[in-house]
């Protein structure tokens, strides 16, 4: 992974980046918030950014975030200036690094960096016949397009292709065509000039420039505007990209991998996806198969990602025991390998005694198994007889909020009043939790004490 730190390397610092470097890391130091905006502009890139907390953390977060630069923060400092630590994480930091820097801290922080774990793990014969013909065209240049449901591994599988071709020592980037703004897109692919629209306080180099020599991953192609298709075919015919607000093309040397969830054949008839593109692309076809189409990975996946969750929490490494098993293999996996995962980091935090049980599987969507819904009903999905239309409809005319705070109360009687395994099923922050239950109490609402099944206004 790339490291970038801002601020001086002098004293702990400087045993911090030995130990990143130690765990695999690329370090690049800069002195200030100024320098390390142009690093990043410049297409340099990084997978996470450590700042001093002297330095004006809040600045730093706030550029980054108008300017579209996804890149995780944390702030080191000294261990005892707690204010200061405070003051980096409500700026955005996602953690504070105390020094003098702790090895396993380290350690941690880089792992979760890239904790979605771009390792492949399979088992099943359809996804091993997927994976040799991954491998048997990864040393071309030919663009490859990867299809299947969300959360089947498409990312992970370019990954692979890129892992094993001739441009390995090269940048793999990733840009999600279905998280950025349609005006944003282009500049977030092609770069721009300053000055080229508001808000262009400075030149930029885009994906394609940061790509180069390496792999460009274009995820969810299928959700870019047609207007924009026609300037990425351009591209790829002429290997050479316009900046926007430039006056000349810049040549380019990157190979194009595409995700999709849509049939785009289907698109392509509708009109909603270029057809030269479609087959400019689609110079070779790997379709993912679903969860639900390779059982043999159920099993496989659900022990990888127990032994995963264990260790991360830091909770005894529990096997599944077979009648847990047995609910995991009879899911619908609607929500695929992403489901499956989340599923079994529910089911680490909630298990007790020697096994995970099937009373720690707890199962979302229509397809649960009996007894593992939410409600306890029977029918993994509250009582709609896994209808996912009838569960809809018991929700209309009911505001957002009034289902969210059913929500984390259910959640949180569920866990027997435990902030941190509530808040890690809800997918939110512990801070959130606590400032909802805090807004339930003063509305003069019961909610769960911690550590008890029992409510309390408290």
């Amino acid at each position: 992974m790339r490291l970038l730190i801002v601020g001086s390397l002098d004293g702990h610092v400087g045993e911090a980046s030995r130990m990143a470097m130690d765990r695999g890391a690329r370090v690049t130091q800069v002195a200030g918030i100024d320098q390390a905006m142009a690093y990043l502009r410049d297409g340099k890139g990084a997978d996470l950014v450590m700042i001093d907390v002297r330095l004006d953390v809040n600045r730093l977060i706030a550029g980054m975030t108008e300017e579209r630069m996804a890149t995780p923060v944390v702030a080191y400092g000294i261990g005892t200036d707690t204010q200061a630590a405070v003051r980096a994480i409500k700026a955005g930091a996602r953690e504070f690094i105390p020094l003098p820097p702790d090895p396993e801290l380290i350690a941690a922080v880089l792992e979760a960096v890239t904790e979605e774990s771009h390792a492949l793990v399979y088992k099943d014969p359809a996804m091993g016949a997927m994976v040799r013909l991954a491998e048997q065209v990864a040393p071309a240049d030919a663009s490859v397009l990867i299809t299947g449901e969300s959360g089947t591994g498409k990312e992970i599988i370019a990954r692979h292709i890129h892992r094993k071709s001739r441009r390995s020592n090269g940048r793999f980037i990733a840009v999600n065509c279905a998280a950025i703004p349609e005006n944003l897109l282009e500049s977030e692919l092609f770069g721009h000039e300053k000055g080229a629209f508001t808000g262009a306080v400075a030149r930029r180099l885009g994906k394609f420039e940061e790509a180069n020599g390496g792999t460009l991953l274009l995820d969810e192609i299928s959700e870019m505007d047609v207007r924009l298709q026609a300037k990425l075919l351009r591209v790829l015919q002429e290997r050479e990209i316009d900046r926007v607000g430039g006056k000349q093309p810049v040549k380019v040397d990157v190979r194009i991998l595409a995700t999709s969830n849509r049939d785009l054949d289907k698109e392509v008839r509708e009109g909603r996806f270029r057809e030269d593109l479609y087959y400019r692309l689609n110079v070779i076809t790997l379709s993912l198969p679903p969860l639900r189409r390779r059982p043999g990975d159920i099993d496989h996946l659900s022990d990888h990602f127990a032994r995963r969750f264990a260790d991360q929490n830091a909770v005894p490494n529990r096997p599944l025991s077979e009648k847990a098993r047995i609910i995991l293999r009879s899911h619908g996996w609607r929500g695929n390998v992403r489901e499956l995962e989340n599923t079994l980091h529910r089911a680490v935090l909630l298990a007790s005694g020697d096994e995970i049980g099937p009373d720690a599987i707890m199962l979302t969507g229509a397809q649960g198994a009996p007894g593992t819904g939410p409600y306890g009903d029977g029918n993994g999905g509250g009582g709609t007889g896994g209808d996912p239309a009838a569960s809809a409809a018991g929700l209309v005319g009911r505001t957002v909020a009034d289902v969210e705070r059913d929500l984390i109360i259910d959640t949180l009687k569920h866990t027997l009043g435990n902030r941190t395994h509530a808040a890690t099923i809800l997918g939110i922050s512990i801070r959130t939790l606590r400032n909802k239950l805090k807004q339930y109490t003063d509305d003069g609402l019961s909610v769960p004490a911690p550590g008890t099944g029992e409510a309390s206004v408290s």
